[in-house]
Parts: C-alpha cells; structure tokens; sequence
C-alpha cells in the first residue's frame, strides 16, 4: 500500500492538475444536444475552452454567465437566469450543465436555489433538464469534477424507480472514467456488443469528440453523445458497469436509486483487469467469450513475453490523475517496472492502491524532485510535463489531458487487451530508443584498435 504523502507547500509551482469546472464541463459534452454553462467570468470559460479545442482539434460549445466586477461583488444570480432562459430559448438544448467556478463559489452562490429559481420564473422550459454541479477550481482536478457532474445527471435524469430494473435485458449502463480517451470509450462499446449488449455510456465523448466530420458547418450544442431519453432509461438495464473507482459514489446514487446491480473497475489496463471486465460480460449476457476476443487476449500475452526483457526493472515516473495514475502504475508494474516517482493533483482513495512507495499529492515540480532522488529511465504524464522531461533528458510518453502538442492523442487506445498491448509496445520502443538496458559491446584490454595500429606502423620511404 502506498504512502499518501500530502502537500507541504502553499502554491503550485510548476502546475499538473486541470480544475474541477473543466472535468465537469467535459463530462457534459458526452451527452448529446447538451451545452455546459459555467458560472463564472469570461475568461474561466475562455481559458478552458482553450484547453478543449487544443486538445480535441474540434469547435468546442461551452457558454458563460460572464461575472464582471459588479456582479462578483453585488451578487450573480440574474446572471444565471438570464443565461440559462436565453439558451433554452435560442438553441433547445436537449440539457443545460450548470458547473461553478472558483469565482462564484468564493462569493457564495447557491446554485441549487439559482435552478430554483429559474424553474419558477420560466415554468415553459420545465422540460429541459439542468444539472447544477458545484466544482470550485481550488479544490479536486479535473477526474473529481467530471465524476460529480456524472453524479449530479444521475440525481437530475434518472428517475428514482426500482421497478424496472432488467426490463431491457440486453441494455448495460456503463459509467465512463474522465481517464478514457474517445478511443478507449469506442473500443469499450466494441466489447459490449461483441456479446449481444447494448451499452448506454454515461458520458459518451466517443461519439462527440471523437474528430468526425458533420454536414453542419457550427453548432451551438454538442453533435453525438448520450441522448437524454437514454440516460432516463438507465434503470430498464439488466446491469451497470462502472469504470473508474472516481465514479463509485456516482454508481452508489444510480444503485440506489434504480437498484440495477453494478461491477466495479478501478482499471481496464493489463491482463488480469480486463480478464474480470470481459468476465463480467460473460455473465451478464451468458454467452461465451467471442473467438476474437479470444484472440486478442493471446495476441496481448504474446506481447508481454516480447517486451519485458525492455519494460523489467525500468524506472517509470507517472503524474495524473488518481484513475490514470493507477491504471498506468498497475499496468507497467505487472511488467516487472519501478514506479520511482507518482504524483496526483488531488487525494483519491485508489491511490492507497498505487503500485508504489508512495504518492505525492501535488505538482510536477514535486515529480522533479521525486526523480532527482530516486531516478527515472521514462516520464508519463499529459502535455504539462513536456518541459520537465526536456529538462531532465527523459523520454516522453503523452496520457491524459491536456495533449496540447500531439495530434491523435486524445483518439489514443490504452484499454482492454489491444490497448495494453499498443502501450506496452510504445513504453519498450521509447526505452529501446533511449538506451535503456542497452549492453556496452566487450573489448578486451589485449585488444589492437585499427587506429592505435595506424599510429604504430614504422613510416617508410616511398622508395622502398
């Protein structure tokens, strides 16, 4: 079990953690027609719309109550009915996301009673739902606002019923982790369906981030993802998979409000994590395991024989998210690797979990010094620690958002049987390209070098 080892400095120095608003935001552009309305300034909606598009390379919806001074000081509240009448009225959204910010937490919304209050004032737009999430940027990351925003659509959607549970006997809810890239949600549902299910992702950004092209030129709401009427139907499922130990209080509401049974994933990375996952469909849907899946178990094994004469006794540094950083630190531990440095931006109970001596709660700063002390042969971390790793002359390997500076990483598989098989094949590549492990060739002390041999030769005349 891995030391917890809290912060012991009073800023960020060199910062890793992406804030709460920008995980709860991103959780509902997984849903379809749906549009995230922060509460806050312009530029708290401005700075993470940035991080969006860079990171997506796609027009991102995001809209704004636009605090100024006199509101921050006079008090916001028209702001957010106003806001949130004009976009009911103008685009119909299907659902209205309404995160916090640092801004309007620290001058004391009640965004619960602002909703309220909406509800009263324009009765009209009672049938579009609006989620209030509260997600101050100056405590969690991006992982614990994108998990309370799933956790606020499940208490504002899903009905509380537990009459229909297994009504659609071949419908699974699956409750996707902010760690999954579009690819690994795509690659997820590809592994449902093999097995005659129908999954239900909650939220799907496979299906609206995921760089498609459409025939509209902009839209003001998201194109793909989870529809509404779907979500209002997550208690008509025979079971719930839920992926990412982050979004357990999340399935605990959804349980206890549907009383569909649940299993539960910290990680879908290595052999034996996606065995219980593959597992877990077998039974749910009584079918066999398909031949091709199967198959890419095999394929998955044969990779782990090829690379761990590259991968053993490798130094790794990791810093994510808590459900990244186990994941990966799970993964390349199997492999026979020494987790020297793993450092998370806010506490997690699976971080207790971690493979390794002990994680730092903090920043990458502190990954720096982790590797000055114990040493490092590879970096994994989002697109922050690009300069940490040039710093360090250390190889780079891109996980998590941002990847500001990498096109297709956010299209990138890391799950199931292939994707742990593609990283395990970019971890050795980068540590064979580096020269880890990397054998001197022997040359004995008997030995002639051609150039010593040159240097000794007696010079002769060109006559003789």
């Amino acid at each position: 079990m891995a030391e917890i080892i809290k912060r012991n400095k009073a800023l960020a120095v060199n910062p890793l953690k992406v804030s709460q608003p920008v995980g709860a935001s991103l959780a509902f552009l997984g849903i379809h027609r749906a549009i995230p309305m922060m509460h806050g300034s312009q530029g708290c909606t401005a700075f993470a719309k940035v991080f969006f598009v860079r990171h997506f390379r796609e027009p991102v919806p995001l809209q704004t109550t636009a605090m100024d001074q006199g509101a921050t000081v006079m008090g916001a509240d028209e702001n957010v009915i106003v806001g949130l009448a004009t976009i009911a009225e103008k685009s119909k959204p299907a659902l209205i996301g309404l995160p916090t910010t640092g801004l309007s937490e620290t001058e004391g919304v009640d965004i619960l009673r602002l909703v309220q209050e909406f509800r009263t004032q324009h009765p009209e737009y009672d049938g579009i739902p609006v989620v209030p999430v509260t997600t101050p940027d100056y405590t969690g990351c991006l992982e614990s606002g994108y998990a309370l925003a799933v956790k606020g659509v499940i208490e504002f959607v899903v009905p509380a019923d537990a009459s229909r549970v297994g009504k659609r006997k071949k419908q699974v809810n699956v409750l996707a982790g902010s760690h999954l890239t579009p690819g690994d949600l795509e690659h997820i549902k590809e592994l449902v369906e093999a097995f005659g299910l129908r999954p239900v992702m909650l939220p799907d950004i496979s299906d609206s981030l995921d760089g498609h092209l459409t025939d509209q030129a902009f839209s003001p709401l998201t194109v793909g993802g989870t529809t509404v009427s779907d979500i209002e139907a997550m208690g008509e499922s025979a079971a719930t998979l839920v992926l990412g130990a982050a979004l357990y209080p999340a399935a605990d509401l959804l349980k206890e409000r549907t009383a569909v049974p649940d299993f539960r994933f910290d990680s879908l990375m290595g052999l034996e994590n996606v065995d219980a996952f593959v597992a877990a469909l077998a039974e749910i849907s009584g079918q066999p395991v398909p031949e091709r899946v199967e198959r890419q178990r095999a394929q998955l094994q044969d990779a782990m024989v090829d690379t761990h004469f590259m991968l053993g006794f490798a130094r790794i540094a990791i810093a994510a998210d808590p459900d990244l950083l186990y994941g990966l630190a799970d993964l390349v531990a199997g492999m026979g690797c020494e987790v020297t440095a793993a450092v998370a931006p806010s506490k997690s109970p699976v971080l207790a979990a971690v493979p390794a001596a002990e994680v730092k709660l903090g920043d990458l700063q502190d990954m720096e010094k982790a590797i000055a002390t114990h040493g490092a042969d590879l970096i994994i971390c989002n697109s922050h620690a690009v300069d940490t790793a040039r710093r360090l002359g250390l190889p780079l390997l891109r996980a998590g958002f941002p990847q500001y500076d990498l096109i297709g990483g956010y299209q990138k598989l890391w799950v199931g049987y292939k994707g742990s098989r593609q990283t395990l094949f970019d971890l050795a590549n980068i540590l064979v390209e580096h020269g880890h492990h990397e054998i001197e060739p022997y040359r004995s002390i008997y030995a002639v070098r051609p150039e010593e041999a040159r240097d000794a030769a007696p010079e002769t005349s060109p006559l003789h």
